[in-house]
């Protein structure tokens, strides 16, 4: 009987050989793409989940720290005055020693309470001053303020000039900006205050102090 010679690829064995290293490729493949794609997601969100859509929310007329308009990071919060978790977030960003690094940009989204929109009128009309911070940072501090005349009362202990802040007051002077901050924030998606644009992407909510610094140092280091 004349024996037939067969590529070892063609035999069987060969056949099953060929078949399983393919799939043990297909595999590596496949875990290198989730591993790259893993380290990619890391290095972005730094244990936040970041949208994947991002956003120009830096726009319009809005107060940001002092000395950091050329910073790398640009951190917008739309927030509201009257809302809990915005004072826990105050008490947050307050300690946070990258001034020089982060372009903070406040915007406001006054949903908590029918008095939001009067609060973030006070803090812009004292910012026509150059109080903006003080006054935000005072209305903080005595989350639960509601009226004109102890709204006047904060803007006096910050030494703004009460005649020209009760006019600006008067008159709404910033009315037309806080809506469009409202309605900008509302076509960016936004549920909820605080919201944060952390260079384009998406965070809601209170962020912890922790996981604040370690979106800080990621994206100063990138």
């Amino acid at each position: 009987m004349e024996y037939t010679y067969k590529p070892w690829f063609k035999t069987w064995w060969g056949i099953l050989v060929i078949f399983f290293l393919t799939l043990v490729l297909i595999f590596i493949i496949a875990i290198g793409f989730y591993i790259n794609n893993s380290i990619k997601t890391a290095k972005k969100s730094s244990g936040v989940k970041l949208s994947g859509q991002q956003y120009d929310a830096a726009t319009g007329e809005h107060y940001y720290w002092p000395n950091s308009a050329n910073a790398k990071i640009t951190i917008v919060e739309f927030g509201d005055f009257a809302c809990a978790n915005c004072k826990k977030a105050f008490t947050t960003i307050g300690q946070i020693k990258y001034r020089d690094d982060i372009k903070f940009i406040w915007r406001d989204y006054p949903i908590v309470a029918d008095y939001s929109a009067l609060l973030a009128l006070s803090a812009r009309c004292a910012g026509e001053q150059g109080l903006f911070w003080s006054m935000h940072d005072k209305l903080f501090q005595n989350q639960g303020v509601n009226t004109a005349d102890q709204l006047s009362a904060l803007a006096n202990q910050i030494g703004a000039d009460i005649t020209r802040y009760n006019d600006c007051m008067t008159k709404q002077k910033h009315l037309t900006q806080i809506k469009k901050d409202l309605t900008d924030g509302q076509g960016f998606g936004i549920n909820g205050t605080p919201t944060y644009f952390i260079n384009g992407y998406k965070v809601e909510g209170n962020i912890p102090y922790n996981t604040f610094v370690k979106i800080i140092e990621e994206l100063k280091n990138n």
